[in-house]
């Protein structure tokens, strides 16, 4: 029995039925707090501890979908393209909003746990939490950090981001769809840009573009700022 459950194809099945679960409830019911994300965590998890599966057991028998993050992210490409024709004009100044998104975030973080007393594995652990998942997992490994410790961060970060986002941009009275995407996309990657789309195409294209960037430029800065900070 314990065989079958922790099996690549019953694993697979869980998560996809806890997220597509997790779809129906959102889509039916309207709750912020019911995405579909946080609701594969909540049964996963549990699942994963009664049926005592460790999770690098679950990770290997699951690998695929973490491979299939990085192509997922490409394919925001297409939505990119269709909306191109409100970029133009705007690079330099995305590129800079991004670049003064990722430095704040990476010494915000990494300045409030060092004050905190975390240690330096917890600190580059935070330090990747605003891109996503693969791009997390590298910079945590080249860094010091925890791989699995900076996939839970950058979880968290998207879920709260998601949830939040839109909230803040709201009370700050954001109003361009531009500003809007740069803000999710740069904050909280992949998740935020799945509310990003919610909001409109030139929102979740525009999130989706951010996403890479920011990844570019945190993997470029954390070095730097290490260095000057720690």
């Amino acid at each position: 029995m314990t065989a079958l459950l922790s099996g690549e194809v019953f694993l697979l099945c869980l998560v996809l039925g806890s997220f597509l679960l997790g779809v129906y409830l959102y889509k039916r019911l309207k709750f912020p707090l019911l995405q579909p994300l946080l609701i594969s965590v909540v049964i996963i998890i549990p699942f994963l501890k009664i049926a005592d599966i460790e999770y690098n057991t679950f990770y290997q028998q699951t690998k695929i979908l973490n491979f299939m993050l990085g192509p997922s992210v490409v394919a925001l490409g297409y939505i990119l393209y269709e909306q191109i024709e409100y970029i133009k004009g705007n690079v330099m100044s995305m590129l800079i909003a991004v670049f003064a998104g990722s430095l704040v975030g990476i010494v915000t973080v990494i300045g409030t746990a060092k004050l905190m007393g975390a240690d330096k594995i917890l600190q580059m652990s935070l330090a990747p939490k605003s891109v996503t998942t693969p791009i997390a997992i590298s910079i945590a490994q080249n860094t010091g950090g925890v791989p699995e410790l900076a996939v839970a961060f950058v979880v968290i970060c998207g879920i709260f981001g998601g949830l939040v986002g839109p909230l803040i941009l709201r009370y700050l009275g954001i109003q361009s769809k531009i500003a809007k995407g740069l803000a999710i996309g740069s904050a909280s990657h992949a998740l935020g840009t799945t509310r990003a789309l919610e909001m409109g195409a030139l929102e979740g294209a525009i999130s989706g573009l951010a996403i890479g960037i920011m990844g570019v430029m945190t993997a470029i800065l954390i070095p730097f700022v290490e260095r000057f900070i720690l």
